[in-house]
């Protein structure tokens, strides 16, 4: 890709922040995608999407979107639905798979349905989760509807009260087993898993320990039994297809080791996933010998490919 002469590239434009909880991790990977995109020899503009976005998209007149719009509305299916009005071509998974995925109710159910490991879970008013125990602990208490680990309140078995959820919360949130153990991801690419990496912190992998510096450790190769990393990526790549999914996905998972293969769970598909050098589906592409601009402009032939 680097050879491209810049009177040929594809225009792109990166979309970028947005309004959503998760606004300033998507600035960092959307400029880190723009950066890499350039390298790469293609014709690059950013944009911070706004409510504006068709005016600003008509001005520049892009080739296709570089989507790095993370949580909702860039990641649920409604820019995606923009963009299709439009007739501009966009990277990652379309309308019906990012809204899908995004709610982890109905990805629990399709994954439920194919039969692939899952936690109990219930979704309940958040009233009543600040209440009382929805379930016995231990569990956790997450939105349906968020990325990034944005709002996880995890109950301890033997705690005296409920979770105190914070005031920004939706109106409903899902209430799921806890699992302990140890935390993993595969990403997809195309028709292909590349890897398991098992994240390392002190705690549990919330929204700090996965973008603060030092807040967490990536070991990629995950160092697991042969079966359990062959589950991985079978899991991830049928959630993937499951689901609909189109370019990359990574899929996140607790594995309880005391309990070999059936101590492994899926958790949710990232549609969007993080995409700086150092995020864990570019670490995965550079072990299978994908360099982050090569998994970029990947991501951009893959969006042109099919249009």
């Amino acid at each position: 890709m680097a050879g491209r002469s810049s009177r040929t590239a594809p225009k792109v434009v990166v979309l970028m922040g947005g309004p959503s909880a998760e606004r300033e991790v998507s600035l960092s990977t959307g400029a880190e995608c723009a950066n890499a995109l350039r390298q790469a020899g293609y014709d690059v503009t950013e944009i911070d999407a706004g409510h504006d976005l068709p005016a600003r998209l008509a001005d520049v007149k892009p080739d296709v979107i570089f989507n790095a719009l993370h949580g909702r509305w860039g990641e649920d299916g409604c820019v995606q639905g923009m963009l299709e009005w439009l007739g501009i071509p966009y990277t990652h998974s379309g309308v019906l798979a990012s809204a899908l995925a995004m709610d982890k109710t109905r990805t629990k159910q399709i994954y439920r349905e194919a039969g692939l490991p899952i936690v109990d879970s219930l979704v309940v008013p958040t009233e009543q989760a600040r209440r009382e125990h929805p379930m016995p602990p231990p569990y956790v208490v997450k939105p349906n509807a968020e990325g990034s680990s944005v709002g996880i309140y995890i109950v301890r078995d033997g705690a005296n009260g409920p979770a105190q959820i914070g005031a920004q919360m939706p109106p409903e949130v899902m209430v799921e087993t806890y699992v302990p153990g140890r935390e993993l991801t595969t990403t997809v690419l195309g028709d292909r898993a590349l890897g398991v990496t098992e994240i390392v912190t002190d705690g549990w992998y919330d929204y700090d320990a996965k973008y603060k510096q030092g807040g967490s450790r990536h070991v990629v190769p995950a160092e697991i039994p042969a079966e359990v990393t062959a589950a991985c990526l079978d899991y991830a790549l049928r959630a993937h297809q499951l689901l609909g999914c189109t370019g990359m996905t990574r899929t996140d998972f607790r594995w309880d080791d005391s309990r070999g293969l059936d101590g492994l769970y899926l958790l949710e598909t990232n549609t969007q996933p993080g995409m700086t050098p150092t995020s864990l589906a570019p670490e995965q592409a550079a072990v299978a010998g994908m360099d982050f601009p090569a998994l970029c402009a990947w991501l951009i032939e893959d969006a042109l490919c099919r249009a």
